[in-house]
């Protein structure tokens, strides 16, 4: 597995060689679409005067397969190698193999009107969006392994944890592909440097930098200081590049993350604004949309399943079918969330009494064997089918399909000021934490996350999440 390290780390080595093994797939899908045309004849008898050999297409073949991969550089392809989502990649590859196929046809018509086949290219496109798919999904597999094993892990000190330095912290962790994990981060506001973030130990002020760079595992160093301070960045700057560690600036003006700026130019002068959260006026509706069409779907599709659990439930313990509690929604107004109830009755009031067993950190309560829960509860959340029934809340406005989890009012309580900005959406059934770890996740990594939902949503996104869900919820991926 190590000596596979350069597939993803070298740069120059992974574009290479993948830039081969797509020549390869690509030339591979050409002749199974010149199998499926000739010889399996599907969808359209060849008629026996236009049968011609594999050698007539080689020239073509050769076209098509420098052109593709030309669109797929042009188009960056090269550059999300083990540094984006199966998804982002897949997506790219479909737009960039339509446009390389599209131009060759051109091509040929231009050079030979009269030419044999040309549905044997559309064949060849989607054999190759097929095999690159899956290469790429193998990749994706094999990069995860290798983190799990610390093989290409880059271990990052953020130098500053103030907002920029948060919204450093938040893309690193929704972002794991990328191969970052923080170690900590070092801050002159004893307020900040004192307190751990989660798994991110506080090594002090940055004064500490020298001593943090010894003893701890550091691969790059990130500052994210506010712009007055120039003279410490450009200090912190020559210290490591004398110790032979990368250290990277992220930019800010007068506190404000890139997130929150507006970029646009009059007359060719560029104007720096601020914008809304992305998630209000046309996108908020676009997003509700999304959440109708699919909840709909959904609530139809599992309404035997509900009608089967709500059976079970009602003949394997006393109580009622359905948990409802009081959460914390957007803006903070509270709404009654529905579950099945995956606990004894009364579970509740037997919460005190077992305070003393909460594997959580911050606000949140979480028992990894809770007593209270049921056998059929033990499955039930497991597999995420106690949510099932929060699609009414939903369908009825009060969630949505994806955004952070709804809180109690209890844990509100305990918020720090930055963590509030999770009750800035509605709450969602799923999200980047639940396909970032899930239980397994610290509060404060939870909070980072959703605050970077917030200020990178799209439909796309949205999109992402959820089909991103789906395998986590068949295997049970971090859930108890």
């Amino acid at each position: 597995m190590k000596r596979l390290e350069f597939l993803f780390t070298d740069q120059f080595a992974a574009k290479v060689i993948w830039m081969m093994l797509d020549v390869l797939q690509i030339n591979l899908a050409f002749m199974l679409a010149y199998w499926v045309r000739y010889d399996l004849q599907l969808f359209k008898a060849v008629d026996p005067a236009y049968a011609v050999s594999l050698k007539v297409y080689w020239p073509f073949m050769l076209i098509f397969t420098f052109l593709l991969i030309l669109v797929y550089r042009q188009q960056g392809i090269y550059r999300l190698l083990g540094r984006t989502y199966w998804f982002d990649e897949f997506y790219a590859i479909i737009n960039g193999t339509a446009t390389g196929t599209i131009i060759t046809i051109v091509i040929i018509f231009l050079y030979r009107p009269t030419f044999y086949s040309r549905i044997i290219f559309l064949y060849a496109s989607l054999i190759t969006v097929c095999l690159l798919g899956v290469s790429r999904l193998l990749k994706l597999l094999l990069l995860r392994q290798m983190h799990r094993q610390g093989i290409g892990i880059q271990w990052v000190l953020i130098v500053g944890a103030g907002e920029v330095g948060r919204t450093v912290m938040r893309t690193i962790v929704a972002n794991p592909e990328y191969g970052l994990r923080i170690v900590g981060f070092l801050d002159d506001n004893p307020e900040k440097s004192e307190t751990d973030i989660g798994r991110f130990k506080a090594f002090g002020p940055i004064a500490n930098l020298n001593h943090v760079l010894q003893t701890e595992q550091i691969s790059q160093v990130i500052i994210a200081l506010p712009w007055d301070y120039h003279y410490k960045i450009l200090s912190i700057m020559i210290y490591c590049e004398r110790r032979d560690i990368p250290a990277r600036i992220v930019p800010d003006l007068f506190q404000m993350t890139i997130n929150q700026m507006h970029i646009e130019q009059i007359a060719g002068i560029p104007m720096i604004g601020t914008k809304k959260v992305s998630i209000s006026g046309l996108n908020q509706l676009v997003k509700r949309t999304f959440d109708l069409v699919i909840c709909t779907i959904g609530l139809i599709l599992v309404a035997p399943l509900m009608g089967l659990i709500a059976l079970i439930i009602k003949l394997e313990s006393p109580g009622p079918i359905l948990f409802e509690q009081k959460r914390v929604g957007k803006n903070g107004r509270c709404f009654t969330i529905y579950k099945f109830r995956s606990m004894v009755a009364k579970a509740e009031e037997l919460k005190e009494s077992l305070q003393d067993l909460n594997e959580a950190n911050g606000p949140l309560f979480k028992i990894k064997a809770d007593p209270r829960i049921t056998g059929l509860g033990k499955w039930l959340r497991k597999f995420s089918f106690d949510e099932l029934p929060q699609l009414y809340n939903v369908w009825h406005g009060e969630m949505s399909l994806i955004g952070p989890r709804p809180p109690l009012p209890a844990e509100v309580e305990q918020y720090q000021e930055w963590h509030k900005r999770r009750l800035e959406v509605a709450p969602g059934l799923t999200g980047l934490g639940q396909i970032n770890g899930r239980s397994e996740l610290t509060f404060d990594e939870i909070a980072l996350l959703d605050i970077y939902y917030i200020e990178n949503w799209s439909l796309a996104l949205d999109t992402k999440i959820l089909l991103q869900t789906i395998p986590k919820v068949i295997f049970g991926s971090g859930a108890y």
